[in-house]
């Protein structure tokens, strides 16, 4: 049985990666375990990134900016993720600075109506020699700029 949402969800900003939940996440009440879900979280920015040219292949960067540490990680759970199947990460950038950058996401039912869980993690981008915080390539501004929020409008 495939799992595959053939069209994915319009949104006004960011992007939504349907990510699938398998046994082995869940907790023994049937219900995705909490630490699971920063994992989801990554298998859905990871095609994102890839797919636009940024990712780790045989081992190697394809890009310097992979090269990142998660500086924090909030969650607020809203209603429990039961059983196996697919499940929508809605995910984009609230903040994208010179060597760091902030994502929002919220992790909803594929039709869109059930918000599970919703949250933020920063990053920060990192120099592989001196571990400490680098510029952001040109590359991953360009991709960024997809994922960022736009500013609210003022009334």
């Amino acid at each position: 049985m495939s799992h595959a949402i053939a069209d994915q969800p319009t949104v006004e900003f960011g992007h939504v990666e349907h990510v699938t939940v398998h046994f082995d996440d869940l907790d023994a009440l049937g219900l995705l375990h909490n630490a699971r879900y920063a994992v989801l979280l990554e298998r859905a920015l990871t095609p994102y990134w890839a797919a636009r040219g940024v990712s780790f292949q045989g081992g190697q960067h394809s890009a310097p900016d992979v090269f990142h540490a998660v500086r924090e990680f909030t969650i607020t759970y809203r209603a429990p993720i039961t059983g196996t199947g697919p499940v929508a990460v809605h995910f984009w950038l609230e903040h994208f600075g010179t060597s760091s950058a902030e994502y929002a996401y919220q992790f909803r039912s594929v039709d869109g109506r059930v918000v599970h869980a919703e949250g933020r993690r920063a990053i920060v981008r990192l120099d592989p020699a001196t571990l400490r915080p680098a510029p952001w390539t040109e590359t991953a501004q360009a991709v960024a700029a997809t994922l960022l929020r736009p500013a609210p409008t003022p009334a």
